[in-house]
């Protein structure tokens, strides 16, 4: 099990930026991949962002690709997101997880360990 919370999230303007963090407790030898996910009260939670563990590729929701960035940092066992240019829409409550699969598979909702979120608001 991955244990992993996030943090950084609040109020920012419309067309502003904001970055958030998720610190995770040390990687199992089976976790492939890390992501980003983000849900609306009333909708059903969809992919952000993921980054492959191995070769540190990324992969992005097209709505957010080009606004968002996704990282990781190994030595401090931490997850990050970049955003930028946010709008109304943006507004949610972003979640990181860890997989034991990758990327693909993320995007269909198979992941292992979720952390319990981040509210970010984007003001209109």
């Amino acid at each position: 099990q991955v244990q992993l919370a996030e943090s950084g999230g609040g109020p920012v303007e419309v067309g502003g930026s904001l970055n958030i963090s998720c610190v995770h407790s040390t990687l199992t030898d089976s976790t492939k991949s890390l992501a980003w996910f983000r849900r609306v009260p009333g909708k059903e939670r969809e992919a952000v962002a993921c980054i492959y563990l191995s070769s540190g590729n990324t992969y992005y929701e097209d709505a957010m690709e080009g606004r968002f960035t996704i990282s990781t940092d190994n030595a401090k066992n931490t997850l990050y997101l970049q955003m930028r240019n946010l709008k109304p829409e943006d507004t949610a409550m972003y979640y990181c997880a860890a997989a034991i699969r990758g990327c693909g598979r993320v995007w269909a909702g198979y992941v292992e360990d979720w952390g319990h979120g981040t509210q970010v608001t984007v003001s209109a």
